[in-house]
């Protein structure tokens, strides 16, 4: 046996099972240096990304959009490689219980990765003990990766297609792309204001299941939205900011749920900022802007808390949360988070922004 080779493909295997493991079994953020999902998906993302503060075309989008599932599949080949390489190694190195005996690497490679893929040719037989172990190892491993990228790419799709259900259902009241100032005139002209605490409820599960979802599994955040001008940042932000103004500036609506949504929404940017997609600066809001918004909320019939006295409270609510929206939309390239401010004007629920 050749103890470099040996030890060599001990390595690699280890690597792509820690991966493996890490990536699909552990139900919680597994952040490491060893990770070759970390450096795949990461190192990809930069290059395909448009540069900071560049338009997104619908074409562009589209193509961003394959970009999440072609992930899975390139960190499948990435595993099936890995596998391959340190099995490979193995067999190398314990060359001389094979028949007929590998000349070179190429071969050892060769029979590990048909035993890996369970082709099964016969060309190539395992005569000793350990190197019978190391293909029946092999066998199972393979199969065994395989079969959790299956049961991964089931529960990635239906944590999406939950997550934009009810992203999809927000453009009936906020508009596309969503408005926080547009929801609430809408509810308002509905006569729906007394729904608001159910539609928050609706949000705060929402949220609580997006946190838990996209913090164990990172990849789903870059699974976008199947629907132009649509993005879960941008939903999130659009409530986030409606409950603020519940909370700060509009009387005589309950807070109790916008407290609760606005609690659980913050808690979700800063964990998913903290994951270490960290790009771009917040946008700031100016006074002018806030009044109006202001204006819109009393003509449709809202009754208001003073404007200084609101200006503040809102500005200070929404600095806990509207950094790390504004990070998350720059680095995934998304619509800004942003309703209001010096790169989107505010605008009218009958013309919506059209990308």
């Amino acid at each position: 046996m050749e103890p470099i080779e040996f030890a060599l493909g001990l390595l690699v295997l280890a690597l792509v099972f820690w991966d493996v493991f890490q990536t699909i079994v552990v139900p919680r953020p597994t952040p490491g240096w060893f990770r070759i999902a970390r450096y795949l998906i990461r190192g990809t993302w930069r290059i395909v990304r448009p540069a900071r503060g560049a338009t997104v075309s619908a074409t562009r989008d589209r193509l961003l959009g394959l970009f999440a599932p072609a992930a899975i599949i390139l960190l499948l080949a990435a595993w099936m490689i890995g596998l391959i390489l340190g099995y490979g190694l193995l067999l190398f190195a314990l060359r001389n219980e094979l028949h007929p005996v590998p000349h070179d690497l190429g071969v050892a490679l060769y029979f590990a990765g048909s035993s890996i893929l369970t082709l099964g040719f016969g060309d190539i037989v395992a005569v000793g003990a350990p190197a019978r172990i190391v293909s029946v190892a092999a066998a199972a491993s393979g199969l065994g990766v395989v079969a959790l990228v299956i049961t991964f790419l089931f529960a990635l799709f239906g944590s999406y297609q939950r997550r934009e259900r009810s992203v999809v259902l927000l453009q009936a009241k906020a508009g596309v792309p969503p408005s926080a100032v547009v929801l609430l005139e809408s509810v308002a002209r509905l006569e729906l204001v007394a729904s608001l605490p159910a539609f928050f409820d609706d949000w705060e599960r929402w949220a609580a299941e997006v946190l838990d979802t996209h913090v164990a599994y990172p990849l789903l955040a870059f699974f976008r939205s199947s629907h132009d001008n649509l993005s879960w940042i941008s939903a999130l932000g659009t409530v986030l900011d409606a409950a603020s103004l519940v909370l700060t500036t509009i009387l005589d609506v309950p807070r109790g749920q916008a407290e609760l949504v606005k609690s659980v929404g913050s808690h979700l940017v800063e964990d998913i900022t903290n994951l270490g997609f960290r790009a771009g600066e917040s946008q700031g809001i100016d006074r002018p802007a806030f009044d109006a918004v202001c204006v819109r909320l009393e003509r449709a019939g809202y009754r208001l808390v003073p404007g200084d006295q609101a200006w503040e409270a809102f500005s200070v609510t929404r600095a806990t949360y509207a950094p790390g929206l504004e990070a998350m939309a720059t680095y995934w390239a998304v619509s800004s988070a942003s309703w209001f401010g010096a790169r989107e004007p505010l605008r009218s629920p009958t013309h919506p922004r059209q990308d």
